[in-house]
């Protein structure tokens, strides 16, 4: 068996005065031919970054609606994490020389896994390219362990996938039933084994993260961090890898501080277990900012939790979320959320969360960037209205319930396909 993630309970019902009794109601209609599903997810880390976070969300609610769910973590060592960031980069345009040798780790280590599979399921969801070869695996020793529904879910931009890197990864992926993407964009045309859905990710407006917070907390959370929650500040909530662009991060700042000398500098990472170049793009981080006593760099290790990023990301006077790269950027909706005007690269699944303008402001370079931050540093009324658009747009469109809604009807429309093909059969 692999590692089971403990989960803490929750109840669909604490989010019908955020979403209101139509959604509620919709969601239960679609899990009432679910009940007692058996549904495994299937990811790398427990922790760090956004596939972790909605699922500690999504599992204890898919439970609460009737299902019977399971999340587990594969294992692996130090060799197979720098080969599956690797594969991750590649997969998302960075150029990267691989060598039989590495290809090779992936498989093994996918194969040791697939050996710790010992029970079946109805639904099984895999999650990002590190576990991809389970189910090609399982099936190699055990078909009844694999006769559930397999879907692989894909949290990342393909769009200028490494050649080499996809052809090898894309057999494993066409043996599974359904394949989830964050946009139509992702989906690669020679993709054709799996049934294809558009699902974007979601905050839980009820987590620690994102649940409403007293001025008093917030401010005493900053005091504890020696920010001035009497200064303007802007903060960024990243992994420190180059996609997200950590040392542009600091030039906007130092390019803004220029017009406004008490400006501070918030970014907070959480250090994950898979991530090994993270500890790289920190202490490049760390270089940049230099002596500065305003760039205050935070993480998980320094006790940096939910409910600090909560605090940092409601006091902050502008968010940025910089990326060259993104597959989604969670971290957007959850600023707006807040009601934080947001400055972010227009790259990914950004512009599905910021209307340009409206709800926050895209960017293409750092200089623009810094402009729209000094722009909305000096225009407070604006800058507030940016926000509150940009919560109602999240409420509708990037909230957990909507997620739930969204795999029960892909979880009842593969069932029924499933059941189909084999009444034909």
């Amino acid at each position: 068996m692999l590692g089971s993630v403990p989960t803490t309970p929750k109840s669909l019902e604490a989010y019908r005065d955020i979403v209101g009794d139509d959604k509620i109601e919709e969601i239960r209609d679609l899990a009432r031919d679910l009940r007692g599903a058996r549904v495994l997810h299937i990811n790398a880390t427990a922790f760090g970054g956004g596939v972790a976070e909605i699922l500690a969300t999504l599992v204890p609610l898919m439970k609460d609606v009737g299902l019977d769910v399971d999340w587990q973590v594969i294992r692996g060592a130090d060799e197979f994490f720098n080969v599956t960031k690797a594969m991750h980069n590649s997969l998302q345009g960075m150029y990267i020389p691989w060598s039989a040798e590495m290809f090779d780790i992936w498989r093994r280590y996918n194969t040791l896994n697939a050996e710790l599979i010992d029970q079946s399921f109805d639904f099984v969801v895999v999650h990002d390219p590190q576990p991809a070869g389970l189910l090609h695996l399982l099936r190699q020793r055990d078909l009844g362990l694999a006769h559930g529904n397999w879907i692989w879910r894909c949290h990342i931009d393909l769009t200028n996938a490494q050649l080499d890197v996809w052809d090898f990864l894309r057999p494993y992926v066409d043996e599974y039933d359904a394949a989830i993407f964050t946009m139509p964009g992702y989906v690669k045309d020679d993709l054709r084994g799996p049934h294809i859905a558009i699902i974007p990710p979601a905050i839980d407006p009820l987590s620690p993260k994102n649940i409403d917070m007293s001025i008093e907390t917030v401010a005493e959370i900053l005091r504890e961090y020696k920010v001035d929650d009497g200064r303007p500040m802007i903060c960024q909530v990243s992994r420190f890898d180059p996609w997200k662009d950590p040392l542009g991060v600091i030039d906007v700042y130092r390019l803004v501080k220029q017009s406004v000398p008490d400006l501070q500098l918030v970014m907070v990472a959480s250090m994950a277990a898979d991530d090994p170049e993270g500890w790289s793009y920190y202490e490049r981080t760390a270089r940049r900012a230099g002596e500065d006593d305003d760039i205050h760099l935070l993480s998980n290790l320094n006790g940096v939790g939910n409910i600090e990023v909560n605090a940092f990301q409601r006091e902050a006077t502008v968010v940025l979320q910089k990326s060259i790269r993104e597959g989604f950027g969670l971290v957007v909706s959850e600023a707006l959320w807040k009601g934080r005007p947001t400055v972010a690269g227009n790259v990914g699944g950004i512009p599905l969360q910021i209307e340009n303008a409206r709800t926050g402001y895209l960017v293409d370079t750092t200089d623009e960037c810094a402009e729209r931050v000094l722009y909305l540093l000096q225009h407070p009324k604006e800058a507030n209205e940016m926000g509150e658009r940009g919560r109602e747009h999240v409420r509708e469109n990037f909230l957990i319930t909507r997620n739930l809604r969204d795999y029960l009807r892909l979880f009842n429309r593969v069932k029924a396909q499933k059941a189909a093909t084999a009444a034909r059969t």
